[in-house]
This record gives C-alpha cells, sequence and structure tokens, in this order.
C-alpha cells in the first residue's frame, strides 16, 4: 500500500513537471516564469511567445495529457475483456476504421473536387475529423452487433482483426488510384500527432473525453468481476454480455475520439498496462484504473516532449516516439513473467 502511494505521488508529480517543460521547450525555449505569467496573464510578455504558448503548445499539451490518459484506460479494458496481453485500443478495427474513414475523404478529395483536401485548412481539419469519428463508430456498431450474436472472446477478436485487415486492404486501393499529395497527406495523419488539435478544438477534446474517462471508471467492479472468469462472474451475478457490451462500447469510443482528433496512435494502449500491473504489483482495477490513467497521461507527456526536443527540426512522427518507448517496455515486461502468468489477464 505504501509503495503504491509514492508510485501515485511521483506519478502525478511527474505529469506537472513535464507538463510545464511540454510548454517550456522546443525550437524556441520560454522561461517558466514567462510561462507562468502567460498562464495567469500576468506580467507583460511578448505576443510572439503568448501565441506559442495558446495556440501551439497549451492544445498540444494538454492534448497529449487527456490521449495517453484515454489510450490507456482503453487498452487496460480491451486486455481484461479479451484476457489477452497483448491486446491493445486498435485491436478490434476501430482505428482502421477511423483510417478508412479519413482515407476516403483524404485520398478521395482530389479526384472529386479538383483540390486537395489537405489545403482546405480548419475545413479540411474539421472534414478529416468527421470522417474518422463516422468510420470508426461505423466500426464500433458492426463490432458491438456481433459481440452481441457471438459468445466467444477469441472470435470476436479475430473478427475485430479481419475487419481492420478489410479496411486496410480497401486503404490500399484507395492509395494506388490517388494522386501523390493525397497520399503524402493521408501518410502525415497516419504518423499521429498531437498537434492536430487546434486551439478551437481542444476544447471540445477535453469535454468529451472528461465524460468518457469517469464512465470508464464506473466499470472498475465489471472489470474485477471479469477476471475471475465467465462462470464465476455469472454466479455472481454478473450479466457477461451486458457487460461486455458497455466495456467494448466504452473503449472503442474512447479510441474513435482520440484517432479522430491524433491519428491512429500506437503502443500507450497496449505499453501502459502492462508497466502498471509491473510496477503496482496488482490485477485489482481500483488501483489499476487511476494508475494507467495517470501513467498514460505521463508517458504520453513524455513522447511529446522527446518529439519536440531541441535540435529537432520541426517535430518528430509520435508514433516513432511512442513505440520506441512502448516496445522496449512490452518486450521487458513479458520477459520478466512467468509463462503462467500471462493467464492471469
Amino acid at each position: 500500500m505504501r509503495k503504491n502511494i509514492i508510485l501515485f505521488v511521483f506519478i502525478t508529480v511527474s505529469i506537472f513537471v513535464l507538463f510545464g517543460l511540454n510548454l517550456a521547450l522546443g525550437t524556441i525555449s520560454i522561461p517558466l516564469e514567462s510561462i507562468w505569467n502567460i498562464l495567469w496573464g500576468k506580467g507583460d510578455e511578448t505576443i510572439i511567445w503568448q501565441n506559442i504558448i495558446w495556440k501551439s503548445r497549451f492544445p498540444q499539451t494538454v492534448t497529449a495529457l487527456i490521449a495517453g490518459a484515454g489510450l490507456s484506460i482503453s487498452g487496460l479494458q480491451m486486455q481484461t475483456i479479451f484476457r489477452n496481453p497483448l491486446a491493445g485500443p486498435s485491436e478490434l478495427g476501430i482505428s482502421s476504421g477511423a483510417s478508412l474513414g479519413v482515407a476516403f475523404i483524404i485520398l478521395l478529395s482530389g479526384n472529386i473536387g479538383g483540390v486537395a483536401l489537405s489545403r482546405m485548412g480548419f475545413v479540411g481539419e474539421m472534414a478529416v475529423s468527421i470522417a474518422a469519428i463516422i468510420g470508426a463508430m461505423v466500426v464500433m456498431l458492426i463490432i458491438v452487433a456481433i459481440s452481441q450474436r457471438v459468445r466467444g472472446n477469441v472470435i470476436l477478436l479475430i473478427i475485430g482483426v479481419m475487419i481492420g485487415y478489410i479496411a486496410t486492404a480497401i486503404i490500399g486501393v484507395l492509395k494506388f488510384f490517388s494522386n501523390d499529395e493525397d497520399v503524402r497527406a493521408y501518410v502525415i495523419w497516419g504518423l499521429g500527432s498531437f498537434a492536430k488539435v487546434s486551439e478551437s478544438q481542444v476544447y471540445t477534446f477535453v469535454t468529451l473525453m472528461a465524460i468518457l474517462i469517469p464512465l470508464s471508471f464506473l466499470l472498475i467492479k465489471t472489470l474485477n468481476l471479469m477476471l475471475l472468469g465467465e462462470s464465476y462472474a455469472k454466479n455472481l451475478g454478473l450479466n457477461m454480455r451486458r457487460a461486455r457490451f458497455w466495456a467494448i462500447c466504452c473503449s472503442c469510443i474512447i479510441t474513435a475520439i482520440v484517432t479522430a482528433y491524433c491519428g491512429p496512435i500506437v503502443f500507450l494502449g497496449l505499453a501502459v498496462p502492462h508497466l502498471c500491473r509491473t510496477l503496482f504489483s496488482s490485477s485489482d482495477h481500483r488501483v489499476l484504473m487511476p494508475a494507467v490513467t495517470l501513467t498514460g497521461a505521463a508517458l504520453a507527456l513524455l513522447c511529446n516532449l522527446i518529439a519536440r526536443m531541441p535540435g529537432f527540426e520541426g517535430a518528430l512522427p509520435i508514433n516513432s516516439v511512442t513505440a520506441l518507448i512502448g516496445a522496449p517496455i512490452v518486450i521487458s515486461v513479458l520477459f520478466g513473467k512467468r509463462k503462467n502468468e500471462l493467464h492471469e489477464y
């Protein structure tokens, strides 16, 4: 118990430190004192610094914080539902559905409208976000409908993976018939970025996630019962079909919203639950749910900071950073566990 409290305090302090560093560091370094004055409307800082903070770094930092927490929660739910250590937010094809929706908008825009969507500014950004949400929601509805008919989690997981393959195949065909500029715009979107959420969009994003993340905490008892196995959970009065329905819906919607605003972010949802199980030595979701929320937020802030470190021209693709950090975490955790421990998920 004492160890867990110390870990929670350490992670929370890390979030505040990383939040400040994300605001301060970049191609242009801004003193922390000036950042404090800008955030609280004090002092007389230059308009350039104010624009950098309010129009770029603050929305990007808040997006990374919320997206990291959301994806980590989604990953924890998926691993619990399917009792599979390699399950993640994208395993049911939700990210692929969002990518397919964006592909239809970006890759066909040049051929249909005669103008590349990547050049349409705010209108283009809104169209991409809406298309991603629609694509993800369509796949989610298919998965939810199938989950009501299929009893086995393994079958549902395989169907989700197959839907992802179908979406990838369609995207490949669209790329083949699209012009180079549209393909480049789509590839850049697919690399993921916390900087895609503008100053005006960040409030909507935060509001949506502020609703979805607390709803996930209402499923803590349900997820703990799922860990006991289907037979024990039913004996304790849990309606497995209904419980799986709500858990899948919550996880899928979080993944859909994050993908719509940030692109498909990989490895955070897969790596963070493993890391937290190891650090906190617990499978109890009363511990794991707040743990993955805070750890996911901290890790996303760290990845965003690395991607924008001074010395880099522009910013590195966030997926490259999350993969470089997340993959070693998963590998080290899996190697550090005995084979029979993997079955507890």
